[in-house]
């Protein structure tokens, strides 16, 4: 489910991208759509919770990770007002505490799970993705094809460990 929002949500941002620089603010269905991505992560976090509650494993984290994803969210909503760039800054902090979040918990769960090598590379990358966003939000090439391209890796990552996962789980059962 988490791949499949993410593909969707990158070819609606592709096809806006065009249109919207960090010098000028974004489309209303650009705010929309910024707006719902960190919203959306933390409906997908809720739902990992439910999956995972009975491994023992501590939900800390991803308790964090709701939190981080709602502040994102309001956070979108208020930078929107301003432009582009501010709203960069916040996907990058976002993506950074998301990113730690996410790799903290794919290598605490490689051994009771399996399979959270895509994990860890994504949760990686996200963070390493986060600094960059930070880092170039102010320069004219970067603006939402930035945040498309990162999403689509992570919708790629998120793919591969779904399909891991659901492998390792088929040969386990047979």
């Amino acid at each position: 489910m988490r791949a499949g929002f993410s593909i969707v949500w990158v070819a609606l941002v592709f096809t806006l991208a065009t249109s919207a620089t960090v010098g000028a603010g974004p489309t209303a269905a650009a705010s929309v759509l910024l707006t719902i991505y960190p919203l959306w992560d933390v409906c997908a976090t809720i739902f990992d919770i439910r999956v995972n509650r009975g491994t023992g494993q501590s939900l800390v984290p991803q308790y964090l990770n709701i939190v981080f994803g709602i502040a994102a969210t309001v956070a979108t909503i208020i930078s929107l007002t301003v432009g582009l760039t501010p709203t960069l800054i916040v996907f990058g902090i976002w993506a950074t505490l998301t990113g730690a979040v996410q790799l903290f918990l794919a290598i605490r769960r490689r051994r009771a799970l399996g399979g959270q090598w895509p994990m860890i590379i994504s949760g990686g990358l996200s963070f390493l993705a986060g600094f960059s966003f930070i880092l170039t939000s102010g320069t004219p090439s970067t603006g939402l094809a930035t945040l498309a391209g990162y999403s689509a890796f992570g919708a790629f990552w998120y793919l591969v460990g779904a399909i891991w996962l659901s492998v390792g789980r088929r040969r386990a059962e047979a």
